[in-house]
């Protein structure tokens, strides 16, 4: 992917691990756990040439972590690593955490997390580009780094959970809950924008299929997206769900996968949507956005032959099971 970044990282307790931003920023995400995330500045990583981003990286390339990354879908423990966006990332069992709150010294950060996905919106820290920044888990945890190049460097900051504004999308069986921790007119970046979505099972969400890969001014953005997932078991029965991806004017790809937890679904282009979740199997995914347009926002089209189902929610009731984990938010008419 050109523009957005993930890793997820598993760390055992008392691990620490250690991230170079390169030419992207970041934000440290408790999927599960406590952590501590410590910041310091690195001498600047020359900007692309231009907006398109055509340039090599030579020291992206020669980066042994990343080339090991890519190669099994593991962030190595303890070593330094550039960007990148695996196709298939797969983790252990999630390992709660504790841990002090908020900012300390200059430059440190200490989340205080959460059980896991289900269990709320997390605090989180914002790691700018050019930096390096450590993560350790006194008692282990699971952690997403969410990411996306940039040009500007912005101050490394702190967001708490409870400033994380919360959503509900859609009605009746394409009901769903989003948490909005980065999204465009909630949390200052300088491209990336993502958010948290949580599915009840049998339930359809990212619908209708919509897009945003064309830049139309106040109508559409370009924006590639990630879309990493956790489902849901039911005692021993692991969880799974399906994801669909059309082509669209703008590109080819063409997806219909499985997904099942720690996997990852790509998309440079196209219709997105549905999501599906099993009967019985809540759905969480975390989407990562970024791209070239000068504006960061958020501005998707959806797709004609399906847009009417917006019309029929008006009728409906949002889903008796959400929120989950959480006070009920104020219902959005939001896409």
């Amino acid at each position: 992917m050109e523009w957005t970044r993930l890793r997820v990282l598993d760390l055992a307790p008392g691990e620490t691990y250690a991230h170079a931003c390169g030419e992207s920023e970041w934000i440290v995400l408790p999927l599960s756990g406590a952590c501590e995330v410590r910041c310091a500045e690195t001498s600047p990583t020359p900007p692309p040439p231009d907006s398109r981003g055509s340039a090599p990286d030579p020291a992206r390339r020669q980066d042994p972590a990343r080339a090991a990354f890519e190669r099994t879908g593991r962030a190595e423990p303890g070593t330094g690593s550039g960007d990148g966006a695996p196709d298939r990332v797969r983790g252990g069992a999630p390992v709660s955490g504790r841990g002090r709150v908020g900012e300390g010294p200059a430059g440190i950060f200490r989340l205080r997390g959460r059980s896991g996905v289900f269990a709320g919106p997390t605090d989180f820290a914002y790691v700018p580009r050019d930096a390096r920044a450590e993560i350790a888990s006194a008692d282990g945890g699971r952690f997403a780094l969410v990411g996306a190049r940039c040009e500007r460097r912005l101050p490394a900051r702190y967001g708490p959970a409870d400033a994380v504004p919360v959503e509900l999308r859609g009605a009746g069986q394409c009901s769903r809950q989003v948490h909005n921790f980065a999204a465009a007119d909630a949390f200052p970046c300088d491209r990336l924008i993502a958010v948290e979505v949580l599915t009840p099972g049998g339930n359809w969400s990212s619908y209708p299929p919509h897009k945003h890969d064309e830049h139309h001014p106040g109508e559409e953005s370009r924006l590639e997206e990630v879309y990493f997932y956790e489902i849901a078991p039911h005692g021993d029965t692991p969880g799974v769900g399906y994801q669909r991806v059309t082509p669209s004017p703008a590109g080819k790809t063409d997806v219909l996968a499985e997904v099942r937890s720690g996997d990852v679904v790509l998309i440079p282009d196209g219709w997105h949507g549905p999501s599906i979740a099993a009967p019985g199997h809540d759905m969480y995914y975390l989407n990562v956005m970024a791209g070239p347009d000068p504006t960061r926002e958020w501005l998707i089209r959806d797709h004609p032959d399906h847009a009417w189902i917006r019309g029929a929610w008006a009728g409906q009731e949002v889903d008796p099971r959400l929120p989950l984990n959480r006070p009920a938010p104020r219902p959005e008419e939001t896409p």
